[in-house]
């Protein structure tokens, strides 16, 4: 594989959403407030620059091909795929409410709801979300995530247990991917492996399957961490 989806993390931080992006040596990362994830490193050297760009916190890599994070700790390994909708028919949807930063509040409560996925107080800005509020709340939505070059992702695709079964989600993917076309940008996506029912909706909407990275959440242990920051 070769291309801007091979390191997705990386290909955005380094082009549209540089703005966002926090970096040490050649270790990469998105702001935590924004987005937990770090750029795959691409050499056994770059850890040391990993640990102490990640300091005390955590981050999660998707990670395209073997992952040997040399002194740090592997928590969470999430097998993953990556989906591609070049072939998607987009429909643009009026109806749908356009997301803001006072929505943010509303946005984290809904993604507690469902757990689409992490959502933290910086996420809106990585790009448009749209939502469907019914009798005053927040109920269902969809936006923009990941930015490489000629693609945007689509992710927090969510609706609340008692709004499922009436087509929300397939509104809101093809809504959104309906701006991303407009861009030019051909509209991709994650989702969780076992997550069947997602990906069964995904590939009836036009998603096919390019890649199976996985989701792997790192910390750095106590030692590594004084003796990068030393």
């Amino acid at each position: 594989m070769t291309g801007p989806l091979d390191e997705p993390v990386r290909t955005s931080l380094l082009g549209p959403h540089a703005h966002l992006a926090q970096g040490h040596g050649d270790a990469l990362r998105y702001d935590p407030d924004v987005a937990p994830f770090l750029a795959q490193p691409r050499s056994a050297g770059e850890w040391d620059d990993v640990a102490a760009l990640i300091g005390d916190g955590q981050a999660v890599v998707p990670a395209f091909s073997h992952l040997d994070p040399l002194g740090l700790e592997t928590g969470m390994v999430l097998p993953g795929v990556q989906m591609v909708g070049d072939a998607v028919a987009v429909r643009a949807d009026d109806d749908l409410e356009r997301l803001g930063p006072d929505d943010v509040p509303a946005m984290r409560e809904l993604v507690a709801r469902t757990r689409p996925g992490p959502f933290g107080p910086r996420t809106i800005e990585m790009g448009t979300y749209l939502g469907v509020v019914a009798e005053g709340r927040l109920v269902a939505m969809a936006g923009e995530r990941l930015h490489p070059p000629g693609y945007t992702e689509i992710s927090a695709v969510c609706t609340d247990a008692a709004y499922r079964g009436r087509g929300l989600a397939t509104r809101l993917v093809l809504a959104v991917a309906a701006g991303v076309r407009a861009r030019g940008e051909v509209p991709f996506l994650h989702a969780a492996a076992d997550n069947t029912s997602a990906i069964r909706l995904y590939e009836q909407l036009g998603f096919r399957l390019r890649a199976r990275p996985a989701f792997v959440a790192l910390t750095v242990p106590s030692a590594a961490h004084a003796r990068a920051s030393a």
